[in-house]
């Protein structure tokens, strides 16, 4: 068995996010987004930067023309169906993986549920009325409940100031599947269309394939934490380890004395800790899959850099591969304030580097930075 350490685990991981080394120029987007296993969108400018630091030379406007002009990207629901950007071309891996995901109990009273008969009725009906156009929310629902019926619109689901359609508890659903996903905004409203049509891969091999992509990407894993990253079962999750352990397509080593595991022959680790200061926006693929969480995230940093325990919500100043601190940017105009809060105290050659980064991000965001380093006084974002 290949025992191995946290450092050298962080120094791989960082490698091939492209977060030691961005991407040479001209490597399309899609690539990047591809590496990362997705990039987190529901705050887009979020999702910029997270693909905008780990390219050469990267900038928002290269994201946006991926993702509206060549399709190359698309906006949809991901894993844990939350909002993510994903590569195009990796929709029949992503929606046939995600689709088979046992799906937990509904956290909707009896009396809103769907039946499973109506929810596949709805998904189809979307995946229908998006055909080659784009339709807001309140659009998208009159061309629902004309395929469905009256009671795909009753108001019955709680929503943030009054109540929505009972349609819209399986759009998350409707996305993962590749019935909808985000169109081009209409002034201030979101509009949703479908993508490409394709033919969705196999549900055992799109499942298999995602665990050896997972493991590329985030490995030395176990399946609890490939389980959590998914919000799957964690019974089922490691019953798919299972399998492809004893078919031999991955195999266990020891990360820090723990049994975890890798994509078969994929042992190979960088002797060298990585070293160095990263800023990681909101959200971030990284901060959220990369575990164990105690190891990423040590001592105070868990205490500072988490809501809850939950990764995300606080922008990551990482130095020498783990969290030492969190930042925030406000924007006025073209200029950007980053403000950076570190745990500790840096060096002048950190500090130095800390405004390179800083550069970066206002690169990326196409704004003027400057740099305060002091307390971020912003909460977690909800």
């Amino acid at each position: 068995m290949t025992f191995t350490t946290w450092d050298r685990v962080s120094a791989r991981r960082l490698e091939r996010q492209y977060l030691t080394e961005p991407a040479a120029a001209g490597t399309p987007v899609a690539d990047v987004v591809g590496a990362m296993l997705g990039a987190h969108a529901q705050v887009l400018s979020a999702a910029e930067l997270s693909v905008g630091v780990r390219g050469t030379g990267t900038t928002r406007v290269e994201v946006r023309e991926a993702l509206w002009e060549g399709r190359s990207l698309v906006k949809t629901h991901g894993p844990r169906g939350t909002v993510h950007l994903l590569a195009a071309r990796e929709l029949p891996l992503w929606c046939a993986a995600l689709t088979a995901v046992p799906a937990g109990a509904s956290p909707f009273p009896p009396e809103v549920r769907l039946t499973e008969e109506q929810a596949a009725h709805i998904v189809a009906a979307i995946a229908d009325a998006l055909d080659g156009v784009c339709l807001t929310v309140d659009e998208l629902t009159e061309e629902v409940v004309a395929r469905t019926g009256a009671w795909a619109g009753d108001l019955v689901m709680p929503a943030f100031q009054g109540m929505w359609p009972r349609w819209r508890q399986v759009l998350y659903r409707a996305g993962q599947s590749g019935a909808l996903c985000f169109g081009p905004n209409r002034g201030r409203k979101v509009t949703y269309t479908r993508p490409p049509h394709f033919d969705p891969l196999p549900p055992n091999e799109a499942l298999h394939e995602l665990v050896r992509r997972y493991l590329r990407a985030y490995g030395p894993s176990t399946p609890a934490y490939f389980a959590k990253w998914l919000a799957a079962p964690a019974g089922w999750a490691a019953g798919v380890f299972r399998e492809l352990a004893e078919a031999g397509e991955i195999e266990e080593v020891a990360l820090e004395e723990a049994p975890a595991w890798v994509a078969a022959g994929d042992t190979g680790f960088p002797d060298e800790p990585v070293r160095g200061l990263r800023l990681l926006p909101y959200f971030d693929a990284y901060g959220i899959a990369a575990q164990p969480r105690e190891l990423l995230f040590p001592g105070q940093a868990y205490r500072r850099a988490l809501a809850g325990g939950q990764a995300g919500n606080f922008p990551l100043l990482l130095v020498d591969g783990v969290v030492a601190g969190v930042w925030h940017q406000r924007r006025q105009g073209r200029r950007t304030t980053v403000t950076v809060e570190p745990l500790g105290r840096l060096s002048a050659r950190q500090e130095r580097e800390l405004g390179e980064r800083v550069e970066r991000v206002g690169e990326v965001l196409e704004a003027r930075p400057e740099l305060v380093i002091g307390k971020v006084t912003a909460g977690p974002h909800a």
